[in-house]
C-alpha cells in the first residue's frame, strides 16, 4: 500500500521521535536499543528500513548514532569486538536451547519406551486373557442374531 508524503513525513518524524528516546537510554521493559524496537516504539514496520525501502537511510542513522554513543561512553572502541562479544552471547544461547532440547527428546524417547512397554504388557495380557477363557469354556456361545426381512409379509 502506498502512502503519502505527509505520512512518510509523519512516519519518519515518529522515527526519529523513537530513535532520540532509545538513544537517550529509555528503552521500554523487554525492549532493547535496536531496530525492532524502533520500529515498534515509532509503529512502523520493521521491513521499511532495510534494503531499498523507504527508511533504510533512518536505520543507517539509528546505527550510525548508536555506535557514536557506544564509542563516546568507552563502552565500544572497535565495532569488531562489539560483534565478536554479540556472537559469543549467541553462541552461548544457543547450546542452552541445544541442552533443553537434548533434555527434552531424552524424555519424549524415555516416555515412548515406557508407552511401547505398557502396550506390549497389555497385549500379552489380552492374549493370555483369551486364551483363559477357551480353556475354561465358561463362555456360552450365544446364538447368532436372525436377520429380519422388512416389506416382505409371509
Amino acid at each position: 500500500m502506498r502512502i503519502t508524503a505527509a505520512q512518510r513525513t509523519e512516519n519518519e518524524n515518529r522515527i526519529r521521535t523513537a530513535m532520540d528516546r532509545l538513544l537517550r537510554g529509555e528503552i521500554p521493559p523487554g525492549g532493547r536499543c535496536d531496530i525492532k524496537t524502533l520500529a515498534i516504539e515509532a509503529a512502523v514496520d520493521r521491513t521499511a528500513f532495510y534494503g531499498t525501502r523507504p527508511y533504510a537511510h533512518l536505520r543507517e542513522e539509528f546505527e550510525r548514532r548508536r555506535l557514536q554513543a557506544l564509542q563516546q561512553a568507552g563502552e565500544v572502541t572497535d565495532p569488531r569486538e562489539a560483534q565478536i562479544a554479540r556472537l559469543k552471547a549467541e553462541v552461548t544461547a544457543l547450546k542452552e536451547r541445544l541442552a533443553r532440547s537434548a533434555g527434552t527428546i531424552d524424555e519424549l524417547t524415555d516416555f515412548r519406551a515406557q508407552a511401547l512397554a505398557r502396550l506390549a504388557a497389555q497385549h500379552e495380557e489380552i492374549i493370555r486373557l483369551r486364551g483363559v477363557i477357551r480353556v475354561a469354556n465358561h463362555v456360552t456361545q450365544l446364538p447368532q442374531p436372525r436377520t429380519v426381512r422388512f416389506g416382505s409379509c409371509s
